[in-house]
C-alpha cells in the first residue's frame, strides 16, 4: 500500500493526534485563535446534528427511553465516578474545577459515529446523545452550581453558551435539512468536522503547553483520573453487561455514552469562566479518549476480521 498524504489528512485519528502534537510544539497560534473555540464547537454541533433524522423526534416513547439511558450513563454513572475520583486524587483547585465542568457536560457528539464504527446500536447512541444534550440544559448548570457555586459560574451566561452550542446548532441543522442545503454540504461534512475538532483541540492544548512542559508531574493525577474514567470504567461496564447478558451492540453504545464527554465544550467553559489551567483535565482526557477509541476500534477489527485459516 502506497503512502498517501491526502488520505492521512482525512484520517480522523491522525488529525486529532496532530492537533495535540502541534499544540505542544507551537502554542503561539492558540493565543491568536482562542476566540474561535466556541464558533468551532457550534460548527461541529451543527454538522453532526444534520445526520439526525426528524423521525427521531416523532417517537416520544423511544426518545424518552433512550434519553434516560443517555443521562444515566453520562451524567449519573460517569459523573459520579469522575467527581468521586477527583475528590480522592485531585488536590489542585484549578484541576478540580476542570473536572467538575467535565462531569457537567453532555457526551461527545462523536459518540454517534463512534457507535457506527464499533458496530454498536446507532439508534441508542443517537437518541441517547440527543436526550443527554437536551437534559444538559438543566443538568449542566445544576452540577456546575452545586459544586462550583455562583461565585465562579454565572447561571445566565452558562445557559446562553449552552443555547448557542446546543439549541442553536439543532435549529440550524433542521433549517439546512429542510432547505436541502445539507445535501450540498454533506460531501464536505467529515473533513470540516474533523478540522474543526483540530482547531478546538489545538487551542486548548496550546494554551496549556507551558504546564505540560514545565510541570509534567503536576498532571500525573489528571492522567490517572482520565485513564480510570475511560479505559477502567469502560472495562467495568463491559464486564458487568456481559455478566447480565446484555445485547452486545447496545452495550457498546452505552459504554460510549458513559465514557466519552464533550471535551471541547468543557474546555471552552473552562476558558470562559476560569483560565487555561482549568482546561487541562479536558485536554488530557481528550487525549486519553482518542487513545481509548483507537483501542476499542482495534479490538472490534480483530473480532470481526476472519482468521487466515477460516478464509
Amino acid at each position: 500500500m502506497t503512502f498517501s498524504p491526502g488520505r492521512l489528512l482525512k484520517n480522523r485519528n491522525f488529525i486529532f493526534l496532530f492537533a495535540l502534537i502541534l499544540g505542544f510544539l507551537w502554542d503561539t497560534g492558540a493565543f491568536y485563535t482562542q476566540q474561535l473555540i466556541l464558533p468551532g464547537l457550534a460548527v461541529i454541533m451543527t454538522l453532526s446534528s444534520m445526520g439526525i433524522s426528524s423521525d427521531a423526534f416523532r417517537s416520544p416513547k423511544s426518545l424518552l427511553s433512550y434519553t434516560f439511558i443517555g443521562i444515566v450513563g453520562n451524567f449519573v454513572l460517569h459523573g459520579v465516578v469522575l467527581i468521586g475520583l477527583s475528590a480522592l486524587i485531585i488536590r489542585d483547585q484549578f484541576f478540580w474545577n476542570g473536572f467538575i465542568l467535565l462531569a457537567a457536560v453532555p457526551p461527545a457528539i462523536a459518540v454517534i459515529p463512534f457507535a457506527l464504527f464499533l458496530r454498536g446500536n446507532v439508534e441508542l447512541a443517537l437518541l441517547g446523545t440527543i436526550g443527554a444534550y437536551l437534559g444538559a440544559l438543566i443538568l449542566t448548570p445544576l452540577i456546575a452550581l452545586i459544586f462550583l457555586g455562583t461565585g465562579f459560574i454565572s447561571p445566565m451566561k452558562l445557559l446562553l453558551i449552552l443555547g448557542e452550542l446546543i439549541i442553536g446548532p439543532l435549529v440550524a441543522s433542521r433549517i439546512l435539512v429542510a432547505t436541502g442545503l445539507s445535501k450540498k454540504i454533506d460531501p464536505y461534512k467529515g473533513p470540516i468536522t474533523n478540522w474543526s475538532f483540530f482547531l478546538v483541540i489545538y487551542i486548548i492544548t496550546g494554551l496549556n503547553r507551558d504546564i505540560f512542559i514545565q510541570q509534567p508531574l503536576s498532571i500525573v493525577p489528571v492522567i490517572i483520573v482520565a485513564i480510570l474514567t475511560t479505559f477502567a470504567l469502560g472495562w467495568v461496564i463491559e464486564k458487568s453487561g456481559e455478566l447480565l447478558h446484555y445485547d452486545t451492540a447496545q452495550l457498546t453504545s452505552f459504554v460510549l455514552l458513559a465514557t466519552f464527554k464533550n471535551y471541547g465544550l468543557s474546555g471552552a467553559l473552562a476558558l470562559v469562566f476560569f483560565n487555561p489551567q482549568t482546561a487541562v483535565p479536558s485536554t488530557v482526557t481528550s487525549a486519553i479518549g482518542i487513545l481509548y477509541f483507537i483501542w476499542l476500534e482495534i479490538r472490534v477489527n480483530r473480532k470481526f476480521t476472519p482468521s487466515p485459516q477460516n478464509q
